[in-house]
């Protein structure tokens, strides 16, 4: 394990040599749908509408990139979609995860309304993702490159599909979730589930993201960033912290419904992957701060895994949320790995 805190300013990094040279060939990107064929785990074999990102140069390694529950395909911007991606810092041409020497394949998560399923598995998404290599024709990704969520789904698949990967990559995701982060969720789905019974939907949804949102941080950098007294305004007391929160509320009950809020966060608590099943090399990064998923899981984990692991902890005041403000300290760690190949 290695330990190591994160800058305090933006640092320019050397780019190794990769495995591929592909700066001289266009850019490639297919952003669209395929119908695949799963059997979920808690329900009958179906088909599903999988939606999904394959972009970077043509003819390169396909890098498999999955975020947390409320992350998308888009992990960046192509031609036909132009706003930033969940990952922009770190994927993209000349960044730390290269569009000019890989291809980078992501997909949107499918929930239970998808699988026609009562819930939905990690097992379920991998199982997704390996069909949609299948279908486009990809016999083995160099990599999967997974975050929070992603890191379950990205064990998932290095469980059962072990042949169509060459290493994984897991930030912040654990094989098990822990009982304090299962404790935070339930409370959360609680919330929304009222919401529904009561008809008030999007408030319920905006509340329950304002208490995810304290735990995906430190209470390091939330002590830090709204320090001070209340004031009265609109007839009430108001903390410093409540703008903030209610801000992020609003921007996720824009952009996210509430059965699928359920149905992923859910998915989350169902999660338990046997670690000795894993047998892809895999490189372990987690977070100090995070609360959410702590170091004794990722040591744990590190030490049952069926294949070489290294841990590499990132100090860091942003808890769980690491992997999104801490591109600077990341992107070192993501190059390393990713040209560290494999051989099919």
């Amino acid at each position: 394990m290695s330990l190591a805190a994160a800058p305090e300013t933006v640092e320019s990094f050397a780019q190794p040599e990769p495995r591929v040279q592909c700066a001289d060939v266009a850019f490639a990107c297919r952003r669209g749908t395929h119908r695949v064929r799963v059997t979920p785990r808690y329900g009958g074999t179906t088909e599903v509408e999988l939606r999904y990102l394959w972009a970077g140069a043509p003819g390169a390694p396909t890098v498999i990139v999955q975020g947390g529950i409320s992350a998308d395909r888009d992990v960046c911007a192509t031609a036909g979609h132009a706003t930033p991606g969940w990952w922009e810092t770190l994927v993209g041409r000349g960044r730390a995860i290269d569009l000019d020497h890989v291809r980078v394949l992501a997909i949107d998560w499918l929930d239970a309304d998808d699988l026609e399923s009562p819930s939905v598995s990690s097992e379920d998404q991998a199982d997704a993702l390996a069909a949609l290599l299948d279908t486009l024709g990809i016999a083995h990704a160099e990599a999967f490159v997974g975050a929070s969520y992603g890191a379950m789904v990205g064990l998932a698949f290095a469980a059962r599909h072990a042949e169509r990967v060459g290493k994984l990559i897991a930030l912040a995701g654990a094989h098990r979730p822990h009982p304090y982060a299962t404790a935070q969720r339930a409370v959360q789905r609680g919330i929304v589930r009222l919401g529904l019974d009561r008809d008030c939907v999007d408030e319920a949804l905006s509340l329950a993201r304002q208490l995810a949102l304290t735990t995906y941080r430190s209470g390091e950098e939330i002590g830090r960033r709204f320090a001070g007294g209340a004031e009265y305004r609109d007839g009430r007391f108001q903390l410093p912290v409540e703008g903030w929160l209610e801000h992020h509320g609003r921007r996720f009950v824009a952009r996210f419904d509430a059965r699928r809020y359920l149905a992923l966060s859910e998915s989350i608590d169902l999660h338990d992957i046997d670690p000795r099943a894993v047998r892809v090399p895999t490189s372990l990064i987690g977070f100090a701060s995070d609360r959410l998923v702590p170091l004794s899981d990722l040591c744990a984990l590190q030490q049952r895994l069926g294949a070489p692991a290294t841990l590499d902890v990132i100090e860091t005041p942003y808890g769980h949320d690491g992997f999104l403000k801490e591109h600077e300290h990341l992107a070192p760690l993501l190059r390393e790995a990713l040209n560290t190949w494999s051989t099919p």
